[in-house]
């Protein structure tokens, strides 16, 4: 059974290869920075976004969406990798909710890589911020473990990138932004219901990832 965690809580992961599972109430943008030792981010080469989604043994969706599977291969990241800093943002410009405080509560599960659970948690408790540190993955004496860490930005984006040291914030943020925007422009809209007889199911719309082998 997977362990439900409040926020600064921590619980081992059993495995390298994980999914980090979001759920939220409307389109939000997921990502992910590395980190090292010290929890410093050293260069935008260590950020997965809409606008570069592949890392070594991480990988994370083009486009905003209600649901989000992240692939993670904690045996893959760079040695200097200490920390994975899992992000959510709502999209800027779409017309949608201009913070967390007005939509659902985005719920992170932590899963093996066949769905598995091993831990969830909901991130309550925000307000005007658009930007959320949701979880975070930590090495510590050769182990790996999972935070719920919760920390909302009401700077959104920029102010996130900021608070971990990364030069330039605000230019990464308005161009992961920008590709956001483009792929929402790109998207298909589904198909209209079907009418009579014929099948009414829709397709679910989340958005999966798989590391490449």
């Amino acid at each position: 059974m997977a362990a439900e965690l409040v926020r600064g809580q921590n619980h081992p992961l059993p495995g390298s290869r994980l999914e980090i599972r979001v759920s939220a109430g409307g389109p939000v943008m997921a990502g992910a920075t590395l980190g090292d030792e010290d929890g410093r981010l050293r260069e935008p080469g260590w950020i997965a976004h809409p606008a570069s989604p592949r890392l070594p043994g991480l990988e994370v969706s083009r486009q905003a969406a209600a649901d989000h599977r992240i692939a993670v291969d904690l045996e893959a990241l760079p040695e200097a990798v200490h920390r994975v800093n899992v992000l959510l943002a709502l999209p800027t410009g779409a017309g949608g909710p201009l913070s967390f405080g007005a939509t659902a509560a985005p719920v992170v599960a932590v899963t093996g890589p066949d769905g598995t659970g091993i831990a969830g948690y909901t991130i309550t408790g925000l307000g005007t911020e658009s930007a959320v540190v949701a979880v975070e993955l930590y090495r510590r004496r050769g182990a790996w473990k999972v935070r719920a860490v919760g920390q909302g930005y009401a700077g959104g984006l920029a102010a996130m990138l900021e608070d971990q040291g990364l030069p330039r914030a605000r230019e990464l943020a308005a161009a992961v932004e920008e590709a956001v925007a483009s792929g929402a422009a790109r998207s298909v809209a589904p198909p209209p219901a079907r009418t009579g007889g014929e099948d009414r199911g829709r397709r679910a719309a989340g958005d999966r990832v798989r590391l490449t082998p």
